[in-house]
C-alpha cells in the first residue's frame, strides 16, 4: 500500500469497536462504509438503524458481504477512507450461503467453505492494497467465549478466528478495543 494503512480493530462484542474505527476517519470526508449485516429479524434491524445514525450521513454507504474486487472499481478516485463493518458478519454471511447439515458435514466439505472464505478475504485485502487509501476492518474476537456446544458454532468460530490471524497478519496495525478504551498491538 502506497499512502495507505490497512487497519484491524477487534474485540468482543459491544466493546467499542465501531466507534473507534469510525473515529479514525473524523477528518476524512470521503469515506466509504461497507456494511455487511443483512437484517434477518427485528434486533439485526434495530442494530442496523442505530449503525446508520452514529455515522456520518456523507459517507457512501455499501451493503456487500462478497465480491469485493469487482464493487472497489466503481469507487470514486477522492474517496479517502474504508470501514467495512464487520468481518464477522462478513463470513457469518458466506457460511451460510451453504445450506447443509452442519452436523454431518464432512471434513472436505468444511475444508472446500473455509477455503471460500478465505480465498474472498484474501480478494478483498489485495483489492485494498490496489487502491491509495486508509482501510479499517472491524472485527470480533470470538475465541475468548465458551466453546459453542453445536456445530455451526465451533465450525464459525474456527474460520473466524483464522481469517482474524490472516488480516492481522497482513495488516499494519491491529488494535484490540475492550470497554471503549483501545490498545494498539501491531
Amino acid at each position: 500500500m502506497d499512502n495507505s494503512r490497512l487497519i484491524l480493530v477487534t474485540g468482543g462484542a459491544r466493546s467499542g469497536k465501531s466507534s473507534f474505527g469510525e473515529a479514525m476517519f473524523k477528518q476524512e470526508d470521503k469515506v466509504l462504509y461497507i456494511a455487511t449485516a443483512q437484517a434477518f429479524d427485528e434486533e439485526m434491524k434495530e442494530r442496523i438503524r442505530r449503525h446508520r445514525q452514529q455515522r456520518p450521513v456523507h459517507w457512501e454507504t455499501m451493503e456487500a458481504y462478497k465480491g469485493f474486487p469487482e464493487k472497489l472499481k466503481g469507487l470514486s478516485r477522492d474517496t479517502t477512507g474504508i470501514l467495512l463493518d464487520c468481518v464477522t458478519l462478513m463470513v457469518t454471511n458466506i457460511l451460510l450461503e451453504y445450506h447443509l447439515g452442519w452436523e454431518t458435514a464432512t471434513t472436505e466439505k468444511l475444508n472446500e467453505i473455509e477455503n471460500d472464505i478465505m480465498t474472498e478475504v484474501k480478494a478483498f485485502i489485495e483489492g485494498l492494497k490496489q487502491l491509495s487509501v486508509k482501510a479499517v476492518l472491524i472485527t470480533n474476537e470470538v475465541g475468548w467465549g465458551l466453546v459453542p456446544d453445536y456445530p455451526l458454532g465451533r465450525i464459525f468460530r474456527d474460520i473466524a478466528g483464522r481469517v482474524n490471524q490472516y488480516i492481522a497478519a497482513e495488516a499494519d496495525e491491529v488494535h484490540l478495543v475492550v470497554c471503549g478504551i483501545s490498545n494498539r498491538i501491531k
